[in-house]
């Protein structure tokens, strides 16, 4: 049986709860804390109180960090491999 916790999260003004397993409730009061922080940082360098406006910035500044990181893990992917395909390439010519 999965242990499942009740956990309350503050967004912004809000609490929200949720249902998230042990081993996950780090991750999620860790990216609760972020979102509030990026929030806080967006109202003292912009100047916006909108909630709407703020959490907008946040949503689109996360997704264009996990657009960067999957572009440097797909770069990654692709050196990993061709290190491979050579390393391939000398057992080969190695083992002729």
């Amino acid at each position: 049986m999965v242990d499942i916790l009740s956990i309350k999260i503050k967004i912004g003004d809000r609490e929200y709860p949720m249902k998230v397993k042990p081993e996950e409730e780090q991750r999620v009061r860790n990216a609760s804390k972020q979102i509030n922080e990026k929030i806080k940082t967006y109202r003292e360098q912009f100047g916006i109180d909108d909630k709407e406006d703020l959490l907008a910035m946040v949503a689109f500044d996360c997704l264009v960090s996990k657009m960067k990181s999957e572009e440097n893990f797909d770069a990654i992917d692709s050196t990993a491999e061709d290190q491979l395909d050579q390393l391939t390439n000398l057992i080969a010519s190695a083992l002729s």
